[in-house]
């Protein structure tokens, strides 16, 4: 189809835009994919599309298009972090802790089979500012249960749009898709969603590309818990929450930082102190969970100290 009756169909105005169907966003995201579009066309549709707010259906379309480009490389026993790709700016990453501690639990627990964790990056994407994974990937030697994927090597097509998108300085529909795209073909994922509506959605458009999904409600865009909250899974088809109490399990954190530096954050992963390392051990607590390593985060943290 033209791309001009895509840009008209979500914006045109509450009383003329409609939903696509799936295969229409497929055919529309790869025309974006592919430069078939011109970029004020490209440009025109994010915004209109972003304004109209996109349904699961059209979203779950912007995923088959984009799983069209991607290269894969599987990665055995594995749970992929969904971080966002727009930065953080008031804590640091713990995933340069997880390898150490996970090294450190099968070595104590053999009778737990092996967990791989992988994350994906990128170059900074709009709308906020920060660090990205990526920063801290290129600085760090994190062990061998962390993998990272390149975008610019597994998703070229979506990596060479971020000019595009710094320029618009907007969110977009690749914000809410680019979490969890699967580049290593794990069996299990985690993203992150603050408000409710979100944790329906990112179960519905995910699901089908793992064995199971989890919502945690966590900080900053990220799978990274740093107080007390809760996470979700789709069970029988119902959406079934769990709480935690980070008291519960001796950690007492507050702290917060301004536009934290890189600088800032590798000094912290590099000399972590006690809070800091129960944090990290907490987060692989509740990946142990996601993944089916154990029945609940107190086996979970039991085993890890």
């Amino acid at each position: 189809m033209s791309f001009k009756k895509y840009i008209k169909a979500v914006g045109t105005g509450p009383k003329g835009n409609r939903d696509l169907s799936k295969e229409e966003t497929a055919d529309a995201v790869e025309q974006i994919l592919t430069n078939s579009a011109t970029q004020a066309q490209i440009g025109a549709f994010l915004i209109g599309w972003r304004t109209k707010l996109e349904s699961n259906d059209e979203l779950k379309g912007a995923i088959i298009a984009l799983k069209k480009f991607m290269k894969y490389k599987k990665v055995e026993n594995s749970l992929e972090l969904g971080y966002s790709f727009d930065g953080r700016c008031d804590n640091p990453f713990l995933f340069p802790l997880y390898g150490k501690i996970l090294e450190e639990f099968h070595k104590n627990n053999p009778d737990i089979t092996p967990l791989n964790l992988v994350i994906s990056g990128d170059l900074l994407q709009p709308a906020k500012d920060g660090l990205t994974t990526k920063d801290l990937f290129s600085s760090l030697d994190v062990g061998q249960h962390l993998h990272f994927f390149d975008r610019v090597e597994y998703l070229k097509e979506l990596s060479d749009l971020t000019p595009l998108r710094l320029e618009l300085g907007l969110r977009t529909v690749f914000n809410t898709v680019e979490k969890l795209l699967n580049p290593a073909l794990s069996d299990y994922g985690v993203t992150t969603a603050f408000h409710k509506p979100y944790v329906q959605k990112y179960l519905d458009i995910f699901s089908d590309y793992y064995k199971d999904v989890y919502v945690v409600k966590a900080s900053e865009g990220s799978p990274e818990v740093f107080k007390d909250g809760k996470y979700w899974k789709m069970i029988d088809g119902k959406i079934e929450e769990f709480l935690f109490s980070l008291k519960d399990f001796g950690i007492n954190y507050d702290k917060t930082y301004e536009n934290i530096s890189l600088e800032e954050a590798l000094n912290i992963v590099k000399n972590p102190d006690e809070e800091i390392l129960k944090l990290a051990r907490f987060n692989i607590a509740l990946y142990l969970v996601f993944s089916n390593r154990v029945n609940s985060l107190e086996e979970a943290w039991k085993r890890l100290n």
